[in-house]
């Protein structure tokens, strides 16, 4: 009887691993470019348990000692996988070896220590740039074959190591952080959690890296330089399939420079006022699948990245062969981004089957002059938005940092694109090859926004079967080959669409749904510019500006 319960356990194992592998094939269907699948992890069958190694549940105690110990065991075994059973374990940084799966059961919660000694100073790449902060939570480096499983929760903390501003917080909460300790800015409305945080911040003219302290003088300022709660570098074969990550210190996930990675069945949370709150950063990583997973955090959600500027440029090595699908996604500053830090570039990416509820931004891109890099043929389809406060779709390639909401609820109107037109060097950032397909977004600000650069448009951007209900439409700027096909543009007020010194714009088969449509035509670099013919026979509904040339508008 013992042997029969056996075999159907055994097959039953069996058939779930061939439910999930016929899953991971379907994710491959459709895709716009050659993509290779990706390589699973596997792992010897040598199971131990926390306990085993010391481990001691309950809150209190350190577990920094079990977690060393019991995967340096399993490591020389080989590898296999680490249970942290049912229970809460606190713990200083978990630092991952290849073949380990560190599986973190239903009911279990690995919650971090808020002691900064227990986190040192070292090197490592954040926001694109090669710096030094304090060592993350949970770390791997140049390592193969390593997954975080399971259905418990990992928490890093991030309370401990955050900022917060007054106007973020209901009276009680303001008051009962500060009871907590920390100390408040000279004015009354900052919280900083240390004072060696609150020397970090003022000598920083960035949100992030001091820039006027010595890296001897660093020690005294460690509390502000927040580690990313999970860092991935360098690795192959990576699985994150099932946990919770929450309350990071700075970024939640952060996968850099690795290969063959696969994140799955996740639930990503951080508090909506955590500055640098990211969900998901994936920088100069290739071969990707991001799937069934859900979002509610405090910065962008899932965002595409490739290192900073110089930095950047010479790591050359972009995020390419990437799949993104049928994720949820709630409050963030964007659902899906592109950028800023972008300098090595981005490529053969498809988004789908996505819902983004609430978020500051729907679909991001932003960049800025001095950045550089490549992002193109990237395919975004299937995406249902609603109640998005700013754009559903947004180009900006002026950003300098600012959040798209203010803390007060406005929309910030960013950074205005100057008339000068500057020399195209390795600085100047070329996004081009977009395409979207079947776009609906109801109840929200705007519907898109493309505002390219002078010296560099925005090129072959393509916007098909789609429908946005907007309170406003459409602006175009500094564009080349814009292609709306088969799109619904109904909105409340303002104008259908706005074109300045952007040529070959197709916007034929636009339905405008409004009051009074209309749309306006400026610039003298603009041209080609094809309107549907209700748009050029209805009285008053377009507007050409003097500068453009007579032939311009068809």
């Amino acid at each position: 009887m013992k042997k029969s319960f056996k075999m159907i356990g055994f097959a039953a194992a069996m058939l779930f691993s061939g439910q999930i592998q016929a899953q991971n094939m379907d994710i491959y269907k459709n895709v716009e470019f050659k993509m290779p699948q990706v390589t699973e992890t596997s792992f010897p069958a040598a199971t131990v348990n926390i306990t085993q190694y010391g481990g001691i549940a309950g809150g209190k105690v350190k577990n920094t000692e079990a977690f060393k110990k019991a995967i340096d065991d399993l490591s020389k075994k080989g590898g296999g996988k680490l249970i942290v059973p049912r229970g809460m374990w606190l713990t200083g940084p978990i630092v991952l070896k290849s073949n380990i799966n560190l599986h973190v059961e239903e009911g279990a919660f690995i919650i971090f220590s808020k002691d900064k000694n227990d986190y040192p100073l070292v090197d490592v790449s954040f926001e694109g740039l090669n710096t030094i902060r304090c060592q993350s939570p949970i770390s791997a480096k140049n390592v193969k074959n390593i997954a975080i499983t399971g259905k418990g929760v990992i928490d890093g903390s991030g309370d401990a190591w955050r900022a917060v501003k007054k106007g973020k917080l209901a009276e009680s909460e303001w008051k009962q952080i500060v009871a907590s300790g920390g100390i408040l800015s000279s004015d009354g409305k900052t919280w900083y959690p240390s004072e060696s945080y609150k020397k970090g911040f003022e000598s920083s003219s960035s949100f992030n890296v001091p820039d006027k302290i010595s890296k001897d003088e660093l020690t005294t300022v460690k509390d502000f330089l927040r580690p990313v709660m999970v860092s991935l570098v360098g690795c192959d074969q990576v699985l994150l399939d099932g946990p919770t990550f929450q309350n990071s210190p700075a970024w939640n996930l952060h996968p850099l420079m690795c290969t063959n990675v696969i994140l799955r069945n996740l639930t990503v949370r951080n508090p909506w006022f955590s500055q640098n709150g990211d969900g998901i950063d994936l920088e100069s990583c290739k071969n990707v699948l991001i799937y069934d997973n859900t979002f509610d955090v405090g910065d962008d959600a899932i965002c595409i990245k490739s290192g900073k500027n110089e930095d950047g440029r010479k790591r050359a090595m972009p995020t390419e062969n990437v799949i993104i699908k049928n994720n949820v996604v709630y409050h963030g500053h964007g659902g899906f981004v592109v950028g800023s830090e972008m300098s090595g570039g981005a490529r053969n990416i498809q988004v789908s089957d996505c819902t983004f509820i609430g978020t500051d931004i729907g679909l991001r891109f932003k960049t800025t002059r001095g950045r550089g890099g490549i992002v193109e043929n990237i395919y975004i389809k299937n995406i249902d938005m609603i109640n998005i406060p700013t754009q559903t779709i947004g180009f900006n390639m002026f950003y300098e940092g600012s959040s798209p909401v203010l803390e007060d609820g406005q929309k910030q109107e960013g950074n205005k694109a100057p008339e000068k037109v500057y020399p195209v060097t390795e600085e100047t950032p070329i996004f081009r090859n977009i395409y979207f397909k079947n776009i609906n977004a109801v109840n929200s600000y705007e519907a898109i926004t493309l505002n390219g650069l002078a010296e560099m448009n925005l090129k072959n951007i393509v916007i098909e079967d789609s429908k946005f209900d907007t309170k406003k439409a459409l602006t175009i700027t500094d564009a080349d080959g814009i292609i709306l096909k088969n799109v619904t543009l109904a909105y409340a007020e303002g104008t259908g669409a706005i074109v300045y010194n952007s040529k070959n714009i197709d916007l034929s088969t636009v339905t405008f749904e409004s009051q009074k449509p209309s749309v306006k035509i400026l610039g003298a670099k603009t041209g080609s510019v094809k309107l549907p013919k209700n748009i050029i026979n209805t009285k008053n509904s377009l507007t050409i500006s003097n500068e453009v040339s007579k032939n311009a508008v068809q």
